[in-house]
C-alpha cells in the first residue's frame, strides 16, 4: 500500500527546555505572532501558531542544556500506533500521568528520542484533565 493511502499522524507538538519559559514565550509571541494557550502552575508555557504547539518547559536539571526535549504526534488511533511500534520491535507507548495536559502516551524511537501521542490534539487540554485539580 502506498504511503499516501494511509492515514498519517501529524507532528503537532515540540517541547523545549529553557531557563526562562516566559521570556521565550514573549519571543515567540513578538517575533512569530504565536498565541499563549496556557501558563501552567508548574512553570511551563504553551504557545501555538494554530497548527504546531510549543511547550516551553523550565530547565530544572543541573547541567542539562536547553533545547528540544520531546515532540508529539496527533493520531487518529493510538492503539494502531502501539501495534506498529511493537511490530517494529520497540516497546509500546506508556500512559502519561493524568496531570499532563495534552498527550495520553509517550514512547521512544529507535535512537531513544521521546515522543508523545495524542488523540485529542495539542490545541486543547485533554478532556479527562478538565476534572482534575491542578497539582
Amino acid at each position: 500500500m502506498a504511503q499516501k493511502d494511509r492515514e498519517k499522524p501529524k507532528l503537532r507538538h515540540l517541547a523545549i527546555i529553557t531557563a526562562d519559559p516566559n521570556k521565550l514565550a514573549d519571543f515567540y509571541e513578538e517575533v512569530f505572532r504565536m498565541e499563549v494557550l496556557e501558563r501552567s502552575e508548574r512553570g511551563a508555557v504553551f504557545v501555538t501558531d494554530g497548527t504546531i504547539n510549543l511547550a516551553l518547559i523550565p530547565n530544572r536539571a543541573v547541567g542539562k542544556p536547553s533545547g528540544i526535549n520531546h515532540f508529539g504526534f496527533e493520531v487518529k488511533d493510538g492503539a494502531e500506533i502501539a501495534k506498529r511500534l511493537e511490530a517494529y520491535g520497540l516497546p509500546g507507548p506508556k500512559d502519561r500521568p493524568a496531570n499532563r495536559h495534552y498527550a495520553q502516551q509517550r514512547a521512544m524511537d529507535p535512537d531513544g528520542n521521546n515522543f508523545d501521542i495524542s488523540e485529542n490534539g495539542y490545541q486543547t487540554v485533554r478532556p479527562e484533565r478538565e476534572d482534575i485539580e491542578a497539582d
